[in-house]
This record gives C-alpha cells, sequence and structure tokens, in this order.
C-alpha cells in the first residue's frame, strides 16, 4: 500500500497537542510511520516534500521531516505530468503547493493522499484524483486497519 503524507501531516506529531484533535492526528500519524519503519505500508517521498522540509525555519521540525522522508521507499520527481497535473488542481481552487503534493501523490499512484488540513482535504476530495483516495489520518488508519 502506497501513501503519500503532505508536509502538514508529516509535521503533525510536533504540533500542540491541547487539542483532542491534534493529538489524535499526531498519534496516527506516528503509527503510520511506525508501519513504514516495519515495511507494512510503503511512504512516497517527493521534490515538493523535500523542498519545505528543506526551507522548515525550526530545527526539529526539519530534522523530524528528514527521519520521515529518509524511511520513504518511493520517490516522486516534480516531472512535467505532475507540474501538468498540478496546474489542472489549482484551477479547482486548490493552492499551488497543495496542487503539486496531489499530484505528487496521484503520478506516483499513491493509494492514499493524507492531509490534516481541512481546506486540502475538502477541495482535494471534489478533484479527480483517480485511483488516489483523500483522507484525513482517522480515515487512513482505518483503512490500513481493515
Amino acid at each position: 500500500m502506497l501513501v503519500y503524507l503532505d508536509t502538514c501531516a508529516v509535521q503533525r506529531p510536533l504540533d500542540d497537542r491541547s487539542q483532542l484533535r491534534v493529538r489524535v492526528e499526531a498519534d496516527i500519524i506516528l503509527a503510520i510511520i511506525a508501519a513504514a519503519e516495519a515495511d507494512e505500508i510503503q511512504l512516497i517521498s517527493s521534490d515538493v516534500l523535500r523542498f519545505e522540509t528543506e526551507n522548515n525555519p525550526i530545527p526539529a521540525r526539519r530534522d523530524f521531516g528528514r527521519r520521515v522522508l529518509a524511511i520513504a521507499t518511493v520517490d516522486n520527481a516534480t516531472t512535467p505530468e505532475v507540474a501538468d497535473l498540478a496546474r489542472r488542481y489549482e484551477q479547482t481552487d486548490i493552492k499551488p503547493i497543495d496542487a503539486v503534493h496531489l499530484a505528487s501523490a496521484v503520478a506516483a499512484r499513491a493509494d492514499f493522499f493524507c492531509t490534516v488540513d481541512d481546506d486540502l482535504l475538502r477541495k482535494a476530495r471534489f478533484a479527480n484524483t483517480g485511483a488516489t483516495r483523500v483522507v484525513s489520518p482517522p480515515e487512513l488508519i482505518t483503512e490500513l486497519a481493515s
């Protein structure tokens, strides 16, 4: 099973856990990372994930992102196909960088694209993502458990 976590999902375990939703999502993301480390699933990395990780001004977040991306077994470059697909997603009101994340996942043939960004989640569910399902962390863990 191929899973693409966008940057906000990768970083969720480092967010302030004072809200129940954040705590639950953080624990789920850690479980997904553990599943990837155990070779139970495959994570996808991409140029845009590396770009955002490397440009994170907070060293702990940058280092954590690097560790997560190092676990990825599939790497997807920003090819002309990804760029064209991202432009189509932008036309559905998805922010440019989010469109590149979604296009990277779809081009890599991810089974799941996971985000904690509610706006992106809502808009991406209406985009044509083919076989790639757009999910939140609770939805993803439910799928992985079945």
